[in-house]
């Protein structure tokens, strides 16, 4: 498995046997983390999938209030606009 997988699972704790939470991101965290990374790999396909996904996770209504609505919209729009500038790169020579 790879380190980014690894950050993901969290090992038993030793002293006390117990089994802590089993994964330390939010379901939309990952998919973020794996548009970013299709739009690093050139697959605009993939990552607009990604973000029609992550667009309907963000927007529906919450079944519990969120304190973190307000950063997640902005990380849904800046995700909007790499992926905009990426498919469109003689706007950004100027």
């Amino acid at each position: 498995m790879s380190d980014e997988t690894n950050a993901d699972v969290v090992a038993p704790d030793e002293r006390s046997g117990s089994l802590p939470p089993r994964h330390t991101r939010r379901l939309s965290d990952k998919i973020l983390i794996a548009f970013h990374h299709a739009c690093d790999q050139a697959d605009y396909e993939v990552a607009e999938d990604l973000l029609r996904i992550l667009e309907t996770m963000l927007t529906r209504r919450p079944s519990t209030p969120d304190g973190n609505r307000r950063r997640n919209i902005e990380s849904l729009v800046a995700a909007h606009e790499r992926l905009w500038m990426l498919k469109h790169p003689e706007v950004n020579q100027g």
